[in-house]
């Protein structure tokens, strides 16, 4: 066994499969930690013996829990829930919760500023760059929202870039109610395709040239109702 090692849910609910196709049946007096709680996890898993499972659907990879013994998984529990009910935890817990907050608002800052200096609109169209980047900002920003704004593998301008044409996509195009065939580089042909239009859309706008009150972007930007600064979660 490999404590390392990551394994998918087996034939049966008491049996695991490695990733050659081996079939292993989980020790007696094993329990299965459901995911949910990272630091009775961390503490399973530094204490010896364990399974950690997962499955794969699609491209992502779910937990599904790790295995160890009942008596590992008891006594850490234990453990963790007279730590949680001290004065000091509550204090840390408000603490952590305030510094998460200043955060995530240090960061919505910064991924409007992101976004306003991408979308770079001519003074004339001042007004509909600040409300554009506002609506980008309030979707994109929010934490476990899942979009590209949440990830950190890629630059807060190219983030802010990616975010901007995502949004069009859905509120400025057709294509959420495009049928698009199921054929493997299909739908990423047509999204390239409904960027390279949005692009265009964009790069009027930095000339100064849009005007129509029948743009896409304005007549979207009109939908969404009392358009307000974006908050921080």
């Amino acid at each position: 066994m490999s404590e390392s090692a990551i394994y998918s849910p087996g034939p049966t609910p008491t049996t695991i499969r490695t990733a050659a196709g081996e079939i292993i049946k989980i020790p007696t007096g094993w329990i299965l930690l459901p995911p949910g709680d990272a630091a009775l996890t961390r503490r399973v898993k530094g204490a010896g013996e364990h399974f950690v499972v997962a499955e794969k659907k699609g491209r992502k990879l779910f937990s599904r829990g790790v295995w160890a013994p009942a008596s590992t998984i008891e006594k850490f529990q234990g453990e963790l829930e007279v730590e949680r009910s001290s004065e000091a935890f509550a204090k840390k817990k408000v603490a952590d919760a305030k510094r998460r907050e200043l955060k995530q608002e240090a960061y919505v800052e910064d991924f409007l500023g992101a976004v306003v200096e991408f979308l770079s609109f001519h003074p004339a169209h001042h007004e509909l760059s600040r409300r554009l980047a506002q609506a980008v900002t309030s979707h994109a920003t929010p934490v476990g929202s899942g979009t590209v704004a949440r990830t950190t593998r890629i630059p807060v301008e190219q983030r802010a870039e990616a975010a901007v044409i995502a949004w069009m996509r859905h509120q400025t195009t057709g294509y959420d109610d495009m049928v698009i065939p199921r054929v493997k580089g299909k739908r990423r042909e047509v999204r390239r395709m409904l960027a390279q239009r949005s692009k265009q859309l964009l790069a009027r706008y930095r000339c100064g040239e849009f005007n129509s009150t029948s743009c896409p972007l304005k007549l979207a930007l009109d939908r969404i109702p009392d358009l307000e600064e974006p908050k921080a979660e």
